[in-house]
């Protein structure tokens, strides 16, 4: 047997069990859609927590829209992260106007703190609301996003619950790379097990985390992972640790993002987090590119490059990918005709995982937002 006949038969049995494993579990993520915006008798306060550095160019229509935010009980903490742009006055003349709003103004940055962490951290610590709602400052909700979000966490009784929203991406390329990011991530997370408590699979998404308070603080909140660039994922990783419920539901029909604009926007912002994932560990990052490009790139490539039995199954291979791919599609409300671009998109992934390990190792750090964050200090900060 051939190297690459072995190659491509292995290939194909993961690609099964990780397939049957991926569409299963979309299919056990609930929709919000289905859940009925009928709160309890006691109804919760909740604290929406919006940190914001230099987001002058969405955030207006994102506190326009969480001021018709429909949930009776409601106060909203925005915090400007040291910004030099208009943020800060936006911040200011929108809450003027509205006696659920308060803004903190944020004029240096603490050692040992992320920006980010640190302005949630201390939006945190402002809330009186017995649930907190950490997003972030591009998220346009609809008016009965949160009313359904709370009527869920309280009937199902879990103490964080997730939400995903519908990622606005312009042209064409982007929203192929959406794709393909959304399946890779899938594949790692595996978010329908965040519910399984014997599970050690965990979910958090800085568009809508919602957490009670007194679980929040009982983790030791955004202080706990003060220097993780990946503090949404990470923050669902410490309440699933630290024994709570967890779970995760789709929202993109009341709620969404313009994730980035430009292809160079998606190099430059995924610089922070993707060598952070695999907690900055080289062997995981070496790993994960070689597990990418042999099973999900190769088998395309295989069609240009083999014959016979082995074509046949990566041709069987592809298949399966792309049945992947539009099952992906439609759970998150994006057009099929994206999978055309996976092969190009993911070539593009594994680039930027390349890039941005080694520039981390070169630079001895990460620029985010405009602060330099050491390695060293950086890698202390594992949960």
């Amino acid at each position: 047997m051939t190297f690459t006949l072995a190659l491509a038969l292995a290939a194909l049995l993961v690609n099964i069990v990780v397939g049957i494993d991926l569409i299963r579990g979309n299919r056990m993520i609930r929709s919000l859609q289905a859940v009925e915006p009928v709160l309890p008798a006691h109804i919760p306060r909740v604290s929406v927590i919006v940190p914001a550095r230099n987001e002058e160019r969405n955030i207006g229509a994102a506190l326009a829209a969480m001021q018709q935010l429909d949930y009776p009980d409601l106060e909203l903490i925005l915090v400007n992260d040291r910004s030099d742009d208009a943020t800060a006055s936006i911040m200011d003349a929108i809450a003027k106007d509205d006696p659920r709003m308060q803004v903190v103004h944020v004029t240096e940055l603490p050692a040992g703190w992320l920006g980010k962490n640190n302005a949630l951290w201390l939006g945190a610590a402002r809330a009186s609301g017995e649930l907190l709602l950490f997003t972030d400052a591009d998220i346009v909700m609809a008016p009965s996003l949160i009313r359904r979000a709370v009527a869920y966490l309280v009937s199902e009784k879990v103490d964080h619950l997730v939400v995903t929203p519908r990622m606005e991406m312009p042209g064409r390329l982007l929203p192929m790379f959406g794709l393909t990011f959304m399946l890779v991530f899938a594949m790692f997370t595996r978010p329908w097990k965040a519910r399984d408590p014997k599970s050690r699979a965990h979910i958090g998404i800085g568009a809508f985390n919602l957490v009670r308070a007194e679980s929040y603080r009982a983790c030791g909140g955004h202080e706990a992972i003060r220097l993780r660039p990946d503090d949404d994922l990470k923050l669902g990783k410490l309440i699933k640790k630290n024994g709570f419920a967890q779970d995760i539901v789709a929202g993109p029909d009341f709620m969404s993002v313009e994730w980035y604009s430009t292809v160079g926007e998606v190099v430059r912002g995924l610089e922070k987090n993707t060598f952070a994932g695999v907690d900055y560990r080289l062997w995981m990052a070496a790993g994960g590119v070689i597990v990418l490009f042999l099973l999900l790139l190769w088998p395309f490539l295989a069609l240009l490059f083999t014959v016979g039995a082995t074509r046949y199954l990566n041709l069987l291979i592809v298949a399966i990918i792309v049945l992947l791919l539009i099952n992906c599609a439609d759970a998150n409300k994006l057009s099929r005709w994206y999978v055309i671009g996976f092969p190009l998109a993911l070539a593009l992934f594994i680039w930027i995982l390349i890039r941005t390990t080694t520039l981390n190792l070169v630079q001895g750090g990460i620029t985010w937002r405009g602060t330099f964050y050491r390695l060293a200090e950086l890698k202390g900060n594992r949960i």
